[in-house]
């Protein structure tokens, strides 16, 4: 039963040597962090055709059905100069405000140790401010933030494979019934490799992107150059214009702008892999500019011929390079969909690690690098979540309406946890801290309002699995603190059992480790093995694993001992929400627990409780019957923590939740 422990939130949790930025400086000032919390030893410009392929992958996609779906989406606009001008300044401005200034020069500075995304900033949070008035909700929105990732990671690959392939309608419509099943046989192939991993296809990404970005630049500026008064659309004007002239149309117009910078949260999730200098240089320098030159020249075609609205991003180029340039955008698109799919593994392990999923299998695809790692269920579930899409939309367009909420919803929530932690844990004055927050949440918020108008459309479908997500993450992390509470109804006193225990029970060589999810009281199966067996061994561990709210913890401080007389030993190992836990690792680093631990004399002792609902205050009796299901169903410790099957003892019981 011992499991990683949810973030911890007490003030115990905040020692960790991090000072919080100071209000004349509200972003610290540390080194970039890699995955092991230490500096980046490669190259900025290494780390950033890194970042470029990766980070960028699904927000570089967008040109590809963007400004499209502005036009002939569920809300169309008429094809002239004022509507053109005023949905490209809109794109522009809203790159500008969300991805460069909010995410590139606000939260990438909100590192865990060098991490990023939403279940890093909740542990963030958690652990600088300790449990108070703000705990609760910071909880709550950091686990509907991880629910609409998985939304939205479900969405990214179908939608954005889907809008590749269609390009070979433009090369030649008869190919247009092949677009579907072409479609079908590209996402099943990339599913497929998944467990094959990454390593050797993933050296090919950053430089097939630098090509996508460069031609996605240059036919952009072929564009620019035959209508060159386009340029004039960066003036804000044209948007404030085009809100003047149709109120209602580009505040729904809004909803299909947003997919302009869908995949901007991955610049914060991918943190922790490239650091905050190489996102920000791949960006500004490389994303960014190839970006607006892409959407500037699709512009300043529609304005020249506007009945090409229908696929712009293809017919941009000359006739005999469309066909290479399919080719190229689906190369990209099944980048952008690995970095999700890949994304999506890492957050289930920190789902895991912090408590708010059960254990499920994780295999490591690479002997070096920890962070490559491929989770079979949650990849299985994807790909049929994503085929069901791609059957039932069957087109980009149609699909268009599902996608914007998730993401949205999203970057509202981020918005939020921002304004807790310029608040509460940076201190700003509270004039700048309400100012920005203020300003970030009413962007954002006008974005979701607008996508919330999808619902009826398609909307509702990544509403639908958040929800779903969100009840498994909810009900796993209460039925933890209740299946915890039960368990020390039942728990004797530590004293108590030495004192009146273990002098007259037989003692026996070797040694005996009873893994225990709290650090008090004896363990379950302590207790049975005691009960059936009527044995002790001469050194008997009482170990707890305890997940704390930062990435990694160094090897020296993971491990505390303590000896309790009678040859009893409590050891409590910490690891960080992205660390591995391998007990007979740690225990064979460790000399203090009565001498060094010998494999073929220690025995690991686990209790695995049935769980039974019932009617007991807790929760509602549909939710008990969840956990004891997933319970059922998790993947057994002896495995997760690495424990040796030939010395597992496995003693179980019955417990009503």
């Amino acid at each position: 039963m011992t499991e990683p422990q949810p973030p911890s939130l007490d003030a115990a949790s905040t020692s960790t040597g991090d000072a919080a930025p100071s209000a004349a400086l509200p972003f610290d000032t540390a080194v970039d962090c890699g995955p092991n919390g230490g500096e980046h030893s490669e190259s900025l410009r290494t780390l950033a055709i890194g970042a470029v392929g990766v980070v960028f992958g699904d927000i570089g996609t967008s040109p590809l059905y963007s400004l499209r779906e502005s036009f002939i989406g569920a809300h169309p606009l008429a094809v002239d100069p004022a509507h053109i001008y005023g949905v490209f300044s809109l794109i522009f401005w809203t790159m500008t405000l969300i991805v460069t200034v909010k995410y590139v020069f606000v939260i990438l500075h909100a590192d865990n140790k060098g991490e990023g995304g939403s279940l890093a900033l909740l542990a963030l949070i958690g652990r600088r401010l300790g449990p108070n008035r703000w705990t609760s909700l910071t909880v709550m929105l950091g686990i509907i933030a991880t629910a609409l990732f998985y939304g939205d990671a479900i969405i990214t690959p179908a939608m954005s494979v889907l809008s590749a392939v269609e390009g070979l309608e433009v090369v030649q419509p008869a190919f247009k019934e092949l677009v579907l099943p072409i479609s079908i046989a590209i996402l099943i192939g990339l599913f497929a490799i998944q467990s094959r991993g990454t390593a050797a296809v993933g050296k090919l990404f950053g430089p097939v992107m630098l090509v996508y970005f460069a031609v996605i630049a240059i036919l952009g500026v072929m564009g620019i150059w035959q209508a060159p008064e386009i340029l004039w659309a960066v003036n804000p004007v044209y948007a404030v214009r085009f809100f003047t002239i149709d109120p209602m149309l580009a505040f729904l117009a809004l909803g299909s702008v947003i997919l302009a910078v869908t995949g901007a949260e991955a610049l914060y999730a991918d943190m922790g892999h490239f650091g905050r200098r190489a996102i920000m240089f791949g960006w500004l320098v490389v994303a960014f500019p190839c970006l607006l030159l892409n959407y500037l020249g699709q512009s300043a075609l529609l304005l020249r011929n506007p009945d090409m609205v229908a696929n712009p991003f293809f017919l941009m180029a000359p006739e005999w390079a469309r066909l290479p340039l399919v080719i190229l955008a689906t190369m990209a698109t099944i980048i952008a969909s690995q970095a999700v799919i890949s994304g999506a593994y890492s957050v289930s392990q920190q789902a895991i690690q912090l408590g708010f999923l059960p254990r499920i299998r994780i295999l490591h695809t690479s002997a070096k690098a920890a962070g490559q790692i491929y989770v079979p269920l949650v990849n299985w579930l994807l790909l049929g979540f994503v085929l069901l899409l791609v059957i039932g939309f069957k087109s980009s367009n149609n699909l268009a309406s599902a996608y914007g909420i998730a993401v949205t919803g999203t970057m509202f929530i981020t918005a939020c946890m921002l304004g807790i932690l310029t608040f509460a844990v940076w201190k700003w004055h509270p004039l700048l801290a309400g100012a920005m927050t203020g300003a970030f949440l009413l962007v954002d918020g006008a974005y979701f309002a607008s996508n919330m108008t999808k619902i009826p459309d398609g909307g509702w479908f990544p509403l639908l699995v958040a929800t779903a997500v969100f009840i498994v993450l909810t009900t796993w992390a209460k039925g933890r603190m209740i299946l915890r509470d039960r368990l020390a109804e039942d728990s004797m006193p530590f004293d108590l059992f030495l004192n009146s225990v273990c002098d007259k029970v037989r003692r026996v060589p070797g040694t005996s480790v009873f893994l225990c999810s709290t650090a008090e009281g004896i363990p379950p199966a302590l207790l049975h093995n005691l009960k059936h067996n009527h044995i002790l061994h001469e050194r008997v561990v009482i170990l707890t694993v305890v997940t704390e709210g930062v990435p990694h913890v160094p090897s020296p401080a993971r491990r505390v001992v303590e000896s309790v007389g009678h040859g009893f030993y409590r050891m409590i190992i910490r690891i960080g929400f992205m660390d591995e836990a391998d007990v007979p690792a740690e225990l064979a680093a460790e000399q203090r627990a009565g001498g060094p631990f010998k494999p073929m004399d220690t025995s690991y002792f686990l209790a695995r409780q049935t769980l039974i609902a019932s009617k007991r205050p807790g929760m509602a009796l549909w939710r008990e019957k969840l956990f004891a299901w997933m319970i059922r169903n998790a993947e057994s410790a002896m495995q997760f923590f690495r424990l040796p099957t030939n010395r597992v003892i496995e003693l179980g019981s019955q417990l009503e939740i």
